[in-house]
């Protein structure tokens, strides 16, 4: 997943429980109906509002799995305090490095977690949560949001995982700190050349000697004798 992700618009309506939910306007790259885009599909569903809300759920709770079916991370987060400005410049960041964040109903969320077959600790899904899915580089999405945190203030890391298994905030904090993809790949290419570019040294060396032994001989019969 990249950057064809589900855009996603807030929604609030009269229904307290959905407070802050987000719609997804498009699902695996293909647009929804109209009709089922609007707060009203979700929270009142026309004339027949519980059948339809249980369905946009299981929608909503489908779209989850999806995302962290993909994750090589996530990161959990509160982000009381944050305007929508400031939520689409953070997104904007962490889908230059691969990623996806958005805001997640603590009860959808919850059971798409679970469902998953992800352990978590209840704080994780208390008060207003939005999560940080890394697609392709765990460290590099654990940076721009550890950034971004540190010069806005207000988005505060709940916890996360990585390959699923639970990260403390220390843990988060050390990934964050380590050096993005690119340039891990090149740490471990030199690495893993190093003993190469030694041995064809320790070779090569031998050669040069000989050559240098032949070449001082070659000097010495070519320089004049004296009378």
């Amino acid at each position: 997943m990249g950057n064809d992700a589900q855009r996603l618009i807030p929604c609030r309506g009269e229904d307290n429980s959905f407070e802050d939910l987000e719609i997804p306007l498009s699902w695996r790259g293909e647009s929804l109906p109209g009709y089922m885009r609007g707060k009203d599909f979700l929270l009142q569903g026309g004339k027949n509002p519980l059948a339809v809300s249980k369905e946009r759920k299981k929608e909503i709770v489908a779209i989850y799995q999806d995302w962290l079916g993909n994750s090589q991370a996530i990161f959990l987060t509160e982000y009381i305090g944050l305007t929508m400005k400031d939520i689409d410049v953070l997104r904007d960041k962490v889908r230059e490095v691969g990623g996806e964040f958005h805001i997640i109903k603590n009860t959808l969320g919850k059971l798409a977690f679970q469902e998953a077959g992800y352990e978590f600790p209840q704080e994780y899904f208390l008060g207003s949560t939005a999560a940080g899915f890394a697609f392709e580089d765990a460290p590099a999405m654990a940076k721009a949001m550890a950034d971004f945190s540190k010069s806005v203030g207000f988005l505060k890391f709940k916890g996360g995982y990585l390959d699923a298994n639970i990260l403390s905030l220390e843990e988060i904090k050390a990934l964050a700190e380590l050096p993005p993809l690119p340039v891990v790949q090149a740490q471990l290419l030199n690495t893993l050349l190093a003993p190469a570019n030694q041995l064809v040294r320790t070779l090569v060396e031998p050669a040069r000697q000989v050559a240098a032994v032949f070449q001082a001989y070659a000097d010495t019969e070519s320089a004049p004798t004296e009378s």
